[in-house]
């Protein structure tokens, strides 16, 4: 079992502190494979203090299958938003088992928030911010707060958004890794198929990015992975990855 991190707030770099990490560990680094990328995280960059973000969607098999070569044992974070297909959640248990993951570590939203913010639980049909806020934004920060660092399976492909994605970048004081920022959707099928992964059932019925249920649809021929996640809306990104979590990660609360 890894060592409990240590407190961020007894150890932990500042955010300019992260900020300079992780734009040095880019430039020495961001060339490597994905492989060596987590290798080098979870072993010497890191080491102890570090965990990965799984929504156990579309495309978590690859990188998790990458992880569970190097420490299975590694903190492996599912935020439960209590709006999931199903589905997800066999698919966790089941790709949990295939990789022998060890350490599934699952954070749900604050039931007192939950009350106050969203009692009838359908936010989700009047603000999908709020909605996202308090179901993923809040609980992600919380998940993460323990580590110096984390791993995440964005991609640049995925969407416009993620176009210039690094491998690493800073989030407030902690770094967060994206080791497959980037593999190709040939990458990712090619490695799939090499390693004859689990593949989630959704995806055969058009899901290729896979949220909650009442914000994500299939995806229409043409157009890119995540045009499912809120249909009709502007939106295109939860907020998990944008600067609403940095701004839970610094909040004094946590």
């Amino acid at each position: 079992m890894l060592a409990k991190p240590r407190p961020l707030d007894q150890a932990g770099p500042s955010e300019s502190g992260a900020a300079a990490q992780a734009v040095a560990f880019e430039a020495l680094y961001g060339h490597l494979s994905p492989h060596e990328i987590i290798e080098r995280a979870a072993t010497e960059l890191f080491a102890g203090e570090l965990a990965a973000v799984s929504s156990f969607g579309a495309d978590s098999a690859v990188l998790l299958h990458m992880i569970a070569g190097v420490d299975r044992h590694l903190p492996i974070i599912f935020l439960d938003t209590g709006k999931h297909f199903e589905e997800t959640f066999d698919y966790r248990d089941a790709l949990a088992a295939d990789f022998g993951l060890t350490n599934i570590q699952v954070v749900t939203p604050d039931e007192a928030a939950l009350a106050r913010i969203d009692p009838t639980g359908k936010l989700h049909e009047t603000n999908t911010d709020a909605c996202c806020d308090v179901r993923k934004v809040e609980p992600m920060a919380r998940g993460v707060e323990p580590y110096r660092a984390w791993f995440t399976g964005r991609k640049r492909f995925q969407a416009s958004t993620r176009a210039a994605l690094p491998a690493f970048e800073a989030v407030g004081p902690r770094v967060r890794i994206n080791p497959l920022a980037r593999f190709t959707t040939g990458d990712q099928a090619d490695y799939m198929r090499q390693h004859a992964l689990r593949e989630n059932p959704l995806v055969a019925y058009g899901y290729l990015s896979i949220g909650c249920f009442p914000c994500t649809q299939p995806v229409q021929p043409g157009e890119d992975a995540r045009s499912g996640r809120w249909a009709g809306h502007a939106k295109t990104e939860c907020g998990i990855h944008l600067s609403g979590l940095e701004k839970s990660l610094t909040d004094a609360a946590l």
